[in-house]
């Protein structure tokens, strides 16, 4: 995902919109709903197929995706706010909701994401400032040293807080309501 267009355009998609994706286990996107198409301007047959990183943001820390992964290994579903980026660069926020999907034996097939709009004082006074300061911390020393130092600082701030992610999001999301 090197040398993508970044436009610092937002984008916006209707409250009642659901965005819905589901990938196999590797991450490849196996489905998408229309409203994936419109707002990050794909077409079906551009994605299928695809790892589902191509619509990954540059300012998401990696922090946050190995929270996510962590999370759905455990066979837990998992709440995130994500900065999404659309083809030609503009970027879309978005409160996901990712599941394991499990078949008839319970065994985990792939995931399952629907993303809803997310609530912009929480993104402004919450998630982008701590985003952002996660990401200067990936980006302040190598690859993987960075992306240690940032999960140790996200476990650390839950900790402190004395929550799990997903309390932490609740709450956030709690007092936004």
């Amino acid at each position: 995902m090197k040398n993508l267009p970044i436009t610092n355009k937002e984008r916006f998609f209707a409250d009642d919109d659901i965005i819905v994706s589901k990938t196999d286990l590797k991450g490849r996107i196996t489905y998408v709903n229309q409203i994936f198409l419109e707002i990050a301007d794909y077409k079906e047959q551009d994605v299928l197929g695809q790892p589902h990183n191509l619509i990954r943001h540059p300012d998401m820390p990696r922090s946050i995706f190995k929270l996510l992964w962590d999370t759905l290994q455990n066979q837990q579903e998992i709440f995130a706010y994500v900065k999404n980026r659309a083809k030609d660069g503009d970027h879309y926020w978005v409160i996901a909701h990712v599941t394991p999907s499990k078949n008839a034996q319970g065994k985990i097939i792939g995931y399952h994401s629907n993303r809803r709009v997310p609530d912009r004082k929480t993104l402004d006074e919450t998630i982008i400032p701590l985003y952002r300061s996660l990401l200067e911390i990936e980006q302040s020393s190598d690859r993987k040293t960075g992306l240690d130092n940032s999960y140790n600082k996200l476990t650390t701030i839950l900790h402190d807080h004395g929550l799990a992610y997903d309390e932490f999001i609740a709450n956030v999301m709690r007092k936004a309501g």
